[in-house]
């Protein structure tokens, strides 16, 4: 069988980009970390990028009446898919990041099979991405790295993905504190 040709799932060639994002941080639930997503031009016809960055803080607001146990997260996850992302055929997802020394998190959201009836959430697998300091770097990661996940934490059950019905993914980072690029 020959594999399928790489498919380009996302690209921030304009600010039209941006609007398929959603970013998130804990912020929404009274932390004092910070996301943004800007398109920066590369500059003498070179091509655009995106740049996410922000700060984090494993501090609360102190007029938060909430308490949250995980503090200091920011991510951008992409708008729902109209339909599915078919990834069947393929073994890994590649990223093309310029980082900064940090571990982050890819989310692949796939089509809602495990929860219980009527939960509207999607089924999360997430895997860790390295992303080195000052230098741009392709991250590849196998599909098989991804593991089954509910709220962040590992489901310890023997599940498979579906990467056929993938409605959606994400990028995040955590705790560690100061700004991140």
């Amino acid at each position: 069988m020959v594999p399928p040709a790489e498919k380009c799932i996302f690209k921030f060639s304009s600010k039209e980009d941006l609007k398929r994002w959603h970013l998130y941080s804990d912020s929404e639930y009274g932390g004092l970390s910070s996301a943004s997503l800007e398109i920066k031009d590369g500059g003498n016809g070179s091509d655009c990028t995106g740049v996410f960055s922000g700060s984090l803080s494993t501090e609360m607001s102190e007029s938060s009446k909430l308490s949250i146990n995980r503090r200091g997260f920011c991510g951008m996850r992409s708008k729902k898919f109209d339909g599915f992302i078919d990834l069947d055929g393929y073994d890994s997802i590649a990223m093309r990041l310029k980082g900064d020394g940090r571990c982050y998190i890819s989310t692949i959201y796939t089509e809602n099979w495990v929860n219980s009836p009527g939960q509207a959430e999607d089924n999360s697998w997430q895997a860790f991405v390295f992303a080195p300091k000052g230098n741009w770097y392709t991250a590849k990661v196998p599909l098989t790295r991804y593991l089954p996940t509910w709220k962040g934490n590992v489901i310890d059950a023997d599940m498979e993905m579906s990467p056929g019905r993938v409605v959606g993914m994400s990028l995040s980072v955590n705790s560690q504190g100061g700004g991140f690029i």
